[in-house]
């Protein structure tokens, strides 16, 4: 199946230059959608892991799911204030600002091994932020899977240059 099909790209959004990869669309699409979750339950069964990380909001829905298939815990990455116990937090910087993820500080363990889920990687802030949280509670992150990798944007090369293992089912251009 080619996935790659499946994803509207509209130009200009959330600002001017710009180029947002929807996957609502895969998402409306039975097929593609339960063909993604087979590629990212058979990429999770490469890697070792005993939780899950989903990074707010859309790698809820991959993640979720995967938890569900591989019997292992959700952790969720959630923005600034939104998780109601004691929190760690990072701040990272987007392609167009800035924001805050947090983890709560009971959700992982010393040698927890963390495999972190997203719809896309694009210059690798938000993920850069997630494995710095999952680093600050001394889990370890076993690697990174990713609906679309938006190659000619340097997140992925980030990630890889820090060690990082990365998995992605589509590649884009990022403009």
């Amino acid at each position: 199946m080619k996935l790659e099909k499946t994803i509207r790209s509209i130009p200009n959004y959330p600002k001017k230059g710009i180029l947002f990869r929807d996957i609502t669309s895969l998402l409306e699409n039975k097929k593609a959608f339960n063909y993604t979750i087979k590629k990212m339950r058979f990429i999770s069964s490469k890697v070792k892991f005993n939780k899950i990380a989903a990074i707010e909001s859309r790698g809820f829905i991959f993640a979720s799911v995967l938890s569900f298939l591989t019997k292992k815990p959700l952790i969720l990455l959630r923005k600034k204030n939104k998780l109601p116990g004691k929190t760690i937090s990072q701040k990272f910087k987007l392609e167009y600002g800035y924001d805050t993820i947090e983890i709560h500080k009971s959700s992982l363990k010393k040698n927890d091994k963390v495999l972190i889920i997203d719809d896309l990687i694009a210059t690798g802030g938000t993920a850069l932020a997630a494995a710095k949280l999952v680093e600050k509670t001394k889990a370890k992150v076993s690697g990174f899977v990713f609906l679309i990798d938006l190659f000619d944007l340097p997140g992925n090369k980030k990630l890889i240059a820090k060690g990082y293992k990365t998995f992605s089912l589509i590649k884009f251009p990022g403009h």
